[in-house]
C-alpha cells in the first residue's frame, strides 16, 4: 500500500460535485462512508485513521467519499438523509462498482440502509456502525438522546465551539486527553464542515428514523459495536441487528463512536471474518480444513411413523456407524447433538467419500440424510471451529435434498482430477453470507 494520499477526483451527481478516492485493489467492491463529516485530504494525516482504511483496502477495492456540505465536495445545504442516496450510487457508477459492501458509521449507517432498501441489487453486504435506528425513543424502542442536552450541544457548535475539538470528548471519551489526536480533530472539523453544516448534519443524524425500512433488508449485514460507547447503548445495536432478516451483532471493547479511533484491529478482524471468514490478530489459529455437515432429512415425519423408542435405536445406530465411516475416512467428529452431524477433515477427497458412504449408509440403515461440504480457512480454538468457513458448509448442506452431497465450488476445483462427477446447481445466495454461491451435487 503506497504512502502516498490518493488521488482525488470528483464526479456530479445532479447538481452537486461528489470527491472521492479509490484505494487498494482485489476483486471485492467496498464503499467506506466514515460517518458525519469528514476531509479526505486530512484524514490521511492521522495514522489511526491510514491504518483503519489501509486494513479495509487489504480486504478489497475500496472507494470513500466526503458527503455533500463536508470535506472536499460542494457544500452545499443539507437536504434530507435520503437525498445522499444518489451520491452513493454516482461514485459506485464512476468506479464502475456494480455490487459493494457498503461500509459506514453512524449517519453514513443509516445513508447505507436507505442505499439497501432502495438498490438492493447493488448492495453486496452492509457492515454498520454506532447507529441507532431512531433517536426519539419510545415504547419498541426504548434506546435515544436527551432532546435539550442534544439542541444545547447543537447550539454551542453554531455559537462557537466548533473548531476546538469539543465533540472528540464525546466521540472518543477516553481519547480526548491526548494532545497529538485533538489536535488533528480540530483541524478535521475546521477543514471539514462550517459550523451550520456540522450542527445540521447532526440534527438530521438525530432525527433520523430507519425502523420501517429494516424488516425488507435481505442483505446480509454486520453490526459492530463499540461495548462502552455512551451515546449508542449494546442493547440498541443488538435490536437494530435482531430487526434486520440477516443482521449480525459483533461487540468489541472500547468507548469511541468514531471507528478510525481506538482499538482499530478488533472492529477489523470481525469485519474480515464476516467478509472473507478469517481474522487477523486472532488469539485462534487459522487452518484451512474442510467442513462436513449431514442432516437427517424428513426427521418428524419418520418419528410419526415408527415412535420415539424405534427413533432413538435408528439414530444411535446412524451415529454408530458414522462414527466408524469418520474413522475409516480420517474424520474429526466436532458435534453430533440432535439428528445432525458436523465433522472436519484434512482433505476434502476423504471429506467427499465419506459422506457418500454415510448417504448409502443410511439408506440402507431406513434413513435419509443429505450432506454439505466446503473448504475454507476457519479458526480452531480449542475444541471449537469457527468463522464464515463453518457457516458455509452448513449453509451448502441446507440446500442439499435426501441423499445428495453438495459441495462449494471452492471444493469442486480442489477435487479437480481426482474421479469425482459433479453437475453444477447453479449461483445461490447463502442466508447471513455475502455474494453468490455457485454449488455442485457429486454424482454417484
Amino acid at each position: 500500500m503506497a504512502q502516498l494520499i490518493p488521488e482525488t477526483r470528483f464526479i456530479r451527481s445532479g447538481n452537486v460535485d461528489i470527491a472521492y478516492q479509490v484505494v487498494g485493489d482485489g476483486s471485492l467492491d467496498i464503499v467506506l462512508m466514515i460517518g458525519w463529516v469528514s476531509h479526505l485530504e486530512v484524514i490521511w494525516e492521522l495514522p489511526e485513521v491510514r491504518h483503519f482504511i489501509e486494513r479495509l483496502a487489504g480486504m478489497g477495492r475500496v472507494v470513500l467519499f466526503d458527503k455533500r456540505g463536508t470535506g472536499l465536495s460542494d457544500r452545499s445545504p443539507i437536504g434530507s438523509m435520503e437525498e445522499m442516496v444518489p451520491d452513493v450510487l454516482a461514485v459506485m457508477d464512476a468506479t464502475e462498482m456494480e455490487r459493494a459492501v457498503l461500509v459506514g458509521w453512524s449517519d453514513a449507517a443509516a445513508i447505507s440502509l436507505m442505499f439497501a432498501a432502495e438498490h438492493p441489487d447493488r448492495v453486496q453486504a452492509l457492515v454498520l456502525g454506532e447507529l441507532l435506528a431512531t433517536g426519539s425513543p419510545d415504547a419498541s424502542h426504548p434506546w435515544g438522546v436527551d432532546p435539550a442536552a442534544m439542541e444545547t450541544l447543537v447550539q454551542s457548535l453554531e455559537l462557537g465551539s466548533w473548531g476546538q475539538g469539543v465533540m472528540l470528548s464525546l466521540l472518543a471519551p477516553s481519547l480526548s486527553g491526548d494532545e497529538r489526536i485533538l489536535a488533528w480533530f480540530r483541524k478535521l472539523e475546521r477543514m471539514s464542515a462550517t459550523p451550520s453544516i456540522a450542527a445540521d448534519l447532526l440534527r438530521r443524524t438525530l432525527s433520523t428514523d430507519v425502523r420501517s425500512l429494516l424488516p425488507n433488508i435481505e442483505t446480509p449485514a454486520l453490526l459492530v459495536h463499540r461495548s462502552d460507547a455512551e451515546l449508542i447503548p449494546s442493547e440498541a445495536m443488538q435490536w437494530l441487528a435482531a430487526a434486520l432478516p440477516n443482521g449480525r451483532y459483533a461487540g468489541v471493547p472500547g468507548d469511541q463512536i468514531t471507528g478510525y479511533l481506538g482499538d482499530v484491529d478488533a472492529l477489523m478482524d470481525e469485519i474480515e471474518e464476516f467478509l472473507h471468514g478469517t481474522r487477523l490478530g486472532s488469539t485462534a489459529s487459522s487452518r484451512v480444513i474442510t467442513v462436513l455437515f449431514t442432516d437427517v432429512v424428513g426427521s418428524t415425519k419418520r418419528v410419526s411413523e415408527v415412535g420415539d423408542r424405534q427413533w432413538r435405536r435408528l439414530l444411535e445406530s446412524h451415529r454408530g456407524e458414522a462414527r466408524l465411516l469418520l474413522d475409516r475416512w480420517g474424520g474429526r467428529a466436532v458435534d453430533t447433538s440432535g439428528d445432525g452431524l458436523f465433522a472436519v477433515f484434512d482433505a476434502p477427497t476423504l471429506a467427499i467419500r465419506c459422506a457418500l458412504a454415510m448417504c448409502a449408509s443410511s439408506q440402507s440403515g431406513g434413513l435419509d440424510i443429505r450432506a454439505g461440504l466446503h473448504t475454507g480457512e476457519v479458526e480452531v480454538d480449542g475444541d471449537d471451529f469457527i468463522g464464515l468457513g463453518v457457516h458455509l458448509g452448513s449453509r451448502v448442506m441446507s440446500l442439499a435434498g435426501a441423499g445428495e452431497v453438495l459441495v462449494s465450488q471452492t471444493v469442486r476445483d480442489l477435487v479437480m482430477g481426482s474421479g469425482f462427477d459433479m453437475v453444477s446447481r447453479g449461483r445461490h445466495e447463502l442466508r447471513g453470507i455475502p455474494g453468490k454461491w455457485e454449488i455442485f451435487v457429486v454424482v454417484g
